[in-house]
């Protein structure tokens, strides 16, 4: 039995299956995956190119179904959610990070920042003042009124995370959030994925090859073979 004080599940994954077909083959992607996470952690998912990360962030976020099992989240079942809880989901509850930022490139930050706020129904004078306090908090207040398209690759995977927390998820979902920048860059996004955690009081799922991120995890998990396995990241120094 769990104490008072110990965390509650924030997602849980209870034989897990996501099979694509295309055609008459079928590919399993992986099949009956467990997985718990736990309010405030910090999880890691490592894994090889294919291994199914991308997919598993789809299906935790409800960018996606699973052909079997289930998924909760605060002990919620998704797969009872209407179309608009679903969206109210997405919207509200999760925050989603990508390799590529998918900024509007003709809107300024602040206007991207400000987009989620305003389908969620909020006024547009809270969501400006929320918007440049993320930016702010990320470092790129300066850039507010430039175009996204005008940003540099660091700057634009910033706003991308102030854009994340915009609606105050309490899940952060990152899928190679450095994957394509600089080494200098990536540490910096790193630096501030981590001070966001905490300030932000999340809990992050976060899928990457980068050893220097998985190091500062909490925990983390290897896709392999279509199953989590729990590892231990050396320490190079």
């Amino acid at each position: 039995m769990r104490s008072e004080t110990e965390p509650s599940p924030l997602l849980q994954a209870e034989n897990l299956t996501k099979i694509f077909r295309s055609g008459a083959e079928e590919v399993a992607v992986f099949s009956g995956l467990n997985l718990e996470v736990l309010e405030g952690e910090r999880v890691v998912l490592l894994g090889e190119s294919g291994a199914g990360k991308t997919t598993l962030l789809h299906l935790l976020a409800a960018l996606d179904t699973p052909t079997r099992g289930e998924l909760y989240f605060r002990r919620q079942e998704l797969s009872r959610f209407t179309a608009a809880e679903r969206a109210a989901y997405r919207n509200l509850r999760v925050g989603f990070v990508w390799q590529l930022h998918y900024l509007l490139p003709e809107f300024t930050a602040l206007e991207n920042v400000m987009l989620p706020q305003l389908m969620a129904g909020t006024g547009f004078e809270e969501a400006r003042q929320q918007a440049q306090s993320l930016l702010g908090e990320v470092g790129v207040e300066k850039a507010s009124r430039r175009r996204a398209g005008e940003l540099s690759g660091g700057e634009q995977q910033r706003v991308a995370l102030a854009r994340a927390l915009a609606n105050r998820p309490a899940l952060l979902l990152a899928d190679e959030p450095t994957g394509n920048l600089d080494r200098r860059t990536a540490g910096l996004v790193m630096d501030l994925l981590e001070r966001l955690h905490q300030t932000h009081r999340l809990t992050s799922v976060v899928a990457t090859h980068n050893l220097e991120l998985a190091q500062r995890a909490s925990r983390t998990l290897r896709l392999e073979n279509g199953q989590l396995i729990e590892t231990v990241v050396p320490r190079f120094y």
